[in-house]
């Protein structure tokens, strides 16, 4: 699970039918094209467009993201690409209330639709979290129940790995459960495979643990997990492997060469169908002609359009978590001190760290992210190593400066550095509370920015060589690619199912149209 749950009141809104979500695209009204289209560097993605002229539409899929940031986005831009690779397919995305005021005027294909249930609240993180475990079960099994009176009810749900109970619901009302991991692949086996599986043997001693099979190790205090802190939450996630087994399949938001042994290894020891079908990002939004900018985010544009070619360091800490006000003084003297342009995304205190950091750089409250690591005088990415953010980067080509803040961030930090090597940590020991002084941080971005240092050179040779891997896994014929069309038609078998029990068998038509 990733830590940034937002603790809220209690808002009322009215459930309404309007756009999605996406935290780094602003609006895009335009989805009237047979088909949306893109060129990224030699190659050209196109997807069908869900307004193409339609068939029967056979699959009704129910997608439940645990109710944050990092789990809804990647949730939603998989909906996204399903519904424009067949546009027979209509989905019901279910959040909270609150949620939905936060994303529904984000634009989306009419064949994603929104319904509500009732908010989840609490004073701390761990309140909140208990409440989703706890509390969402009920109004979401309501919901099923008005949803399955409709023509069209639901044969297929999708829903986040953490919400055990929403693969308890699927399998008593005999619905198939696909799960939803949001993090690293290797993530997963270290918390399915070692702590749920092996809890005891670590108990007993055991110092190391791999987190790719028989190749990349980490120790158990560098697990923030299994620190005694996090126990509450460490007991729903044992909760959350306990019903792995239980779904019927199991998705990855990861690029398969990205993760080949540990997604070998989790697919000889679990039965379930397991697909790697990242990247789950806006990357589809990129080609839509109509796209526009506010005035904020052109401004941002139009100042990175005047620096030169890999000159700029993007800096980001995510949606919801930030480091301490001292961490952040330290890092705006540092940027000061070292003459780097910058563009830094911080949610507080914009206004003193623009007087703090000097005039080469831009801060700002938000931006269009994976756009602004795709602008070419983008040349690295300091991040917090949230998953979502970080295959951005990985699907940009720019090399990281990883500082890592909670839970699943440690862990994704090592993999970029020690096991793709693709970047640099800031801190030493990826632990919370280092500080890390601006002595340091001058020396280390200065060197990290400075294009013709032989370092900094093979870091971003390696970072393209992942990029072309990523771009090759999306292309026709290519992993991802072949895993989506693959769980596509899971989604269409399960619809077939349904409509043949009720003598509607001119579905298999588009199944095999489909293939």
């Amino acid at each position: 699970m990733r830590q940034d749950i937002h603790c809220t009141g209690k808002p009322h809104i009215h459930c309404t039918r309007k756009p999605h979500i996406n935290s780094y695209t602003k609006p895009n009204q335009n989805y009237h094209h047979s088909f949306v289209s893109f060129k990224f560097h030699f190659m050209e993605f196109q997807l069908q467009d869900p307004k193409s002229p339609k068939t029967l539409t056979m699959s009704h899929v129910l997608v439940v993201p645990y109710p944050s940031r990092g789990h809804i986005n990647p949730m939603m831009n998989f909906s996204k690409l399903l519904v424009f690779n067949n546009p027979n397919i209509l989905v019901t995305f279910v959040v909270t209330q609150e949620w939905l005021t936060l994303i529904n005027s984000e634009p989306k294909p009419d064949s994603i639709r929104f319904e509500t249930i009732p908010n989840v609240v609490g004073d701390k993180f761990i309140d909140v979290v208990e409440a989703v475990m706890t509390e969402m079960e009920a109004p979401f099994e309501r919901l099923l129940d008005q949803l399955v009176l409709q023509p069209r009810p639901p044969t297929f749900i999708i829903c986040d790995n953490f919400l055990f109970w929403a693969v308890r619901v699927g399998n008593r009302r005999n619905i198939p459960v696909a799960a939803f991991w949001t993090s690293s692949t290797s993530k997963l086996w270290v918390q399915f495979f070692h702590i749920f599986l092996q809890r005891k043997h670590l108990e007993n001693g055991e110092n190391f643990i791999d987190y790719i099979p028989s190749n990349s190790w980490i120790h158990l205090a560098d697990i923030p997990l299994l620190d005694k802190n996090n126990q509450q939450i460490l007991q729903w996630s044992l909760k959350s492997c306990q019903w792995i087994l239980k779904a019927q399949y199991l998705l990855l938001p990861s690029i398969y060469e990205l993760e080949p042994q540990v997604i070998d290894a989790l697919k000889s020891k679990l039965t379930i169908p397991i697909y790697s079908i990242g990247p789950n990002i806006p990357y589809f939004n990129l080609g839509h002609k109509s796209h526009s900018l506010n005035g904020v985010a052109q401004s941002y544009i139009d100042w990175l359009n005047l620096q030169p070619d890999g000159s700029v360091l993007y800096i980001s800490y995510g949606s919801y978590l930030s480091v301490s006000r001292t961490q952040m003084d330290e890092i705006a003297a540092a940027l000061q001190d070292s003459g780097v342009r910058f563009l830094w995304v911080a949610r507080d205190e914009t206004h003193r760290l623009k007087h703090m950091c000097g005039k080469m750089g831009f801060v700002v409250t938000w931006c269009d992210q994976l756009r602004v690591l795709l602008h070419p005088s983008i040349g690295g990415y300091w991040t917090h190593c949230g998953w979502n953010s970080v295959i951005e980067g990985v699907f940009s080509g720019v090399p990281f400066l990883t500082f890592p803040l909670v839970l699943d961030q440690p862990l994704i930090s090592k993999i970029i550095v020690e096991d793709w090597k693709i970047g640099w940590r800031v801190k030493k020991d990826d632990k919370f509370d280092t500080l890390v002084r601006r002595e340091k941080i001058v020396v280390l971005i200065k060197k990290f920015m400075d294009l013709d240092f032989d370092l900094g050179r093979d870091l971003r040779k390696r970072a393209k060589e992942l990029q072309l891997l990523c771009q090759l896994a999306m292309k026709k014929g290519g992993s991802s690619e072949i895993n989506v069309k693959a769980f596509l038609k899971n989604i269409m078998e399960s619809g077939l199912t349904h409509e043949a029990s009720n003598g509607l068998h001119e579905v298999q038509v588009a199944i095999e149209n489909f293939n």
